[in-house]
């Protein structure tokens, strides 16, 4: 199985009352354990590659190894996630090495530059059949004057999509 997109993931894991693991990956060993763990359960599964990652290794590196983990164990379920990345050129970067799903980060931007950000994101992951996650903000308004457990908050961010 190549590697898939988090959204049919989800679909299982939800249909099936199961949760799919998330997890950073930095290096073969952390990667090589996760995937093992997860091949022995049957579990779906999601790598992600943070900013922390980012600055410890090669992106294609990482990208590598993963790509090896699908290669041994082709019937995995395995989605490879970019973790709040930062900018479009990188979200690109990710499309074009393969990622089947980012997250754009622009929680440090104005709330309206965040979502331009944002909706930037969607317009070219959308064609690829990447899924995207966003950060428009901070739960609770940490960082923000919105809180995302506010319904009315939601529907308007969402409707910029």
């Amino acid at each position: 199985m190549p590697l898939m997109t988090t959204k049919p993931m989800f679909d299982l894991a939800y249909a099936g009352g199961f949760a799919v693991g998330a997890f950073n990956v930095n290096n073969m060993e952390i990667t090589q354990g996760i995937i093992e763990a997860c091949a022995a359960e049957q579990s779906p599964l999601i790598l992600q590659i943070s900013k922390g990652a980012r600055k410890y290794a090669n992106m294609r590196y990482l990208k590598h190894i993963i790509d090896a983990a699908v290669e041994d164990h082709p019937d995995l379920p395995i989605a490879i996630h970019l973790d709040h990345g930062d900018t479009v050129k990188l979200v690109d970067t990710c499309l074009n090495d393969g990622f089947t799903s980012v997250m754009i980060d622009g929680s440090h931007l104005p709330y309206e530059e965040n979502v331009k950000l944002t909706a930037e994101v969607v317009r070219v992951a959308r064609p690829a059949g990447v899924t995207v996650e966003a950060e428009l903000g901070m739960l609770g308004g940490s960082r923000s004057t919105w809180s995302a457990s506010k319904p009315r908050s939601m529907q308007k961010i969402l409707r910029n999509f």
